[in-house]
């Protein structure tokens, strides 16, 4: 299996539901079965995600009942779904930092970007969180994108299109600054606009996306930020060679004129984070800040973080927009 797929929870997931099954399984109860284990997926998602692994020769229909695991797909369900534990989601984010080609001089190109499922009776009350969240400058882009006609969408939601900030490391990297995403973290603004991280989880040592557990977990306060101007927010922290300093500022500055939004200074070298004399820090909000501005009001969303990249245009002035 090629990196990307094996850095993919949900193919990985069919696949280990299908080796747990005796029998031949179809789109419609591998939906059911996947929304069990927290993947919320259409049937006609699963139906995308089978034709591929159809493709690749890890699963084969039959007849009318549904598909079965070959033995490649046998054998790579068995090692396959061992090293998923640690490391796909870094890989993940690597592999869309890598794919995103976001040029700020001209601001053309693609964006990284997470995608939230939310009820369409939700939608104008979740809308709103997110803009609140925008207005604020919290948010890595403050604009969204609403839309209804992707095969990963569940019948009875709308999905809505935020900016990823690993968008960032892509922009870096394809200036010549080497990269590195290190860290989700809280990050605690008072009201006098002072900010300081409180946890930081390292991404290449959990096999949970950090940024999903501090909002599952209730260790924000995101609303009260953006109505009060002190709270808990969500960044990431990437290294950088202290030697790019400049470049990256003019990085960073030209971005900003892009519509992102970075914590005082650019996000660099700030805070409370380790000092080393050859690596700078760089700060970078989280686009998942919108979502849980939302979820903190009492909204389910579902979101896939590093959903894929889109041309910038199509979420910079669509805000609102389907």
């Amino acid at each position: 299996m090629t990196p990307s797929i094996r850095s993919e929870r949900k193919y990985l997931e069919i696949l280990r539901i299908l080796a747990e099954s005796h029998e031949p399984l179809g789109a419609k109860r591998l939906s059911e079965k996947m929304a069990e284990r927290g993947f919320v997926l259409s049937d006609r998602a699963v139906q995308y995600y089978l034709q591929y692994l159809d493709e690749m020769g890890f699963t084969e229909k039959v007849g009318n009942r549904g598909r079965l695991l070959t033995e490649a797909g046998i054998a790579e369900s068995e090692s396959a779904l061992v090293d998923q534990r640690l490391g796909f989601i870094i890989s993940r984010l690597e592999q869309l930092a890598f794919r995103s080609t976001f040029d700020p001089s001209t601001a053309t190109g693609s964006v990284a970007y997470n995608l939230s499922f939310v009820r369409e009776e939700d939608l104008q009350a979740v809308t709103a969180a997110f803009d609140e969240v925008a207005a604020a400058g919290y948010g890595f882009l403050n604009a969204y994108r609403i839309v209804d006609a992707d095969p990963r969408i569940p019948d009875g939601h709308a999905g809505i299109m935020t900016a990823c900030s690993v968008t960032l490391d892509g922009v870096l990297q394809k200036m010549g600054i080497p990269t590195r995403l290190e860290y989700a973290g809280r990050i605690a603004v008072d009201e006098h606009g002072a900010a300081g991280f409180l946890d930081l989880i390292g991404y290449r040592g959990t096999s949970v996306d950090p940024l999903h557990l501090f909002i599952s977990a209730g260790l924000t306060s995101i609303n009260r930020l953006v109505t009060t101007r002190a709270g808990v927010a969500l960044a990431n922290v990437r290294a950088v060679p202290a030697a790019a300093r400049y470049r990256v500022e003019v990085t960073v500055g030209l971005m900003e004129e892009c519509g992102f939004t970075f914590p005082a200074g650019g996000g660099i070298g700030e805070f409370n984070l380790p000092k080393h004399p050859y690596r700078l820090s760089v700060v970078a909000l989280s686009g998942m800040n919108m979502v849980g501005n939302a979820i903190e009001k009492g909204y389910t969303i579902k979101t896939e973080i590093g959903a894929g990249t889109v041309p910038f245009e199509k979420i910079a002035d669509a805000t609102g927009s389907r």
